[in-house]
Order: C-alpha cells, then sequence, then structure tokens
C-alpha cells in the first residue's frame, strides 16, 4: 500500500481573532473522497531553549497558562518572530523571559516536534545553551508573568518523570538533552 498526501483544493481564513488563527479547507482524500469542512490552525512555529547554568542547573519559567487555566514549568520560548530565523528568535525569547543572553552560535539543536500534526502546522524547534548565564533583564510582553526557576539537571529530569514538568515541548526537550548528555541528568 502507497500511503499519499490530501490534495488541498481551496481555503480560507475563518480566523475569529490575531489570537487564533485559524482556516477552513476542502481538501481531496487519496481515495477520491472530498471533506469541504476541515479544519486547521496555522498557528506557526515556536521555539524553546533548554539552558543549563554552569552549576548544570536547567532554568524554568513558571507562568500561567489560560487553555488549562493553571500555573506551569516549562522551558523558555515563544513562536518564532516574524521573519527572524529560529535560532535568533530563540534568543530573543530566551533573554525576554529570563534575562539570559548569548551567541547564536552557543545553541545546540537538539530538532523539532509536531504536538498535534492532525490540526496545527505547528513545529517547535529546540536548543540547548550550556553555562547559561543571567546577564541581561527580563522584558515581558505584556500578556506575560513569568516567574524564572531553577533546578539541578538530575531534578529537573525527575519532576518530568514524576509529572511536576509536563508541557510536552518542554518534556521532550529535557528527555532528549539527558537521552544525548545523560551525564548531566545523572544524580551524583
Amino acid at each position: 500500500m502507497n500511503t499519499k498526501e490530501w490534495k488541498l483544493l481551496s481555503k480560507e481564513d475563518i480566523s475569529p481573532s490575531k489570537w487564533f488563527p485559524l482556516e477552513r479547507h476542502h481538501v481531496q482524500l487519496p481515495n477520491g473522497l472530498v471533506l469541504d469542512d476541515y479544519y486547521l490552525s496555522p498557528l506557526g512555529d515556536v521555539v524553546m531553549v533548554l539552558a543549563l547554568t554552569a552549576d548544570q542547573e536547567v532554568v524554568l519559567v513558571k507562568q500561567y497558562k489560560h487553555g488549562l487555566g493553571q500555573l506551569l514549568l516549562e522551558l523558555p520560548g515563544g513562536m518564532r518572530q516574524g521573519q527572524q530565523t529560529l535560532v535568533r528568535s530563540a534568543l530573543n525569547e530566551l533573554e525576554e523571559e529570563t534575562g539570559i543572553r548569548a551567541a547564536e552560535t552557543d545553541l545546540v539543536p537538539l530538532g523539532k516536534l509536531a504536538n498535534n500534526p492532525t490540526k496545527t502546522n505547528q513545529v517547535t524547534y529546540g536548543y540547548l545553551l550550556f553555562d547559561a548565564k543571567f546577564n541581561s533583564v527580563q522584558r515581558l510582553d505584556t500578556t506575560e508573568d513569568i516567574e524564572v526557576v531553577t533546578y539541578p539537571a538530575p531534578r529537573a529530569l525527575e519532576m518530568v518523570l514524576n509529572g511536576e514538568i509536563w508541557v510536552t515541548d518542554s518534556v521532550n526537550f529535557i528527555l532528549k538533552a539527558a537521552l544525548r548528555y545523560p551525564e548531566i541528568f545523572q544524580r551524583n
């Protein structure tokens, strides 16, 4: 059996606001079936940084997420900014949310993730930063209220495993880093 892509016949922007883009797609499936009401949210790319201090502490942000109505722990990050590169956007988000400034050459790619490719086209790109330094100031967006916290890398991994850190992108990038650099995330 050869798996085939769907054919996009047309699309219509039906976004209720700038905060939630939404498109109605008219598509043809490989079996010939035509759907005129397939909804997709083109949210745009996201960047996240797993910043490790010189003491091997993971930098996390604690903030309210209205979709779940809860305060959550996550890696710092945000939406790709305009036409900026992914790396530049990641560095900007890191500095804005945590007060950590770094250079493009300091970031180590951790890969990309797709949370819900059935209903969004959003891809999250992760980066690792070693020897992160709090050398700038937070410059939060008007919708942000962020507390910066740090935990030793083994404790952060434990928090993923016991569900204290449970936001998908953050969980995955912490696990990817722990697989790639196990010595950092092991208890001494």
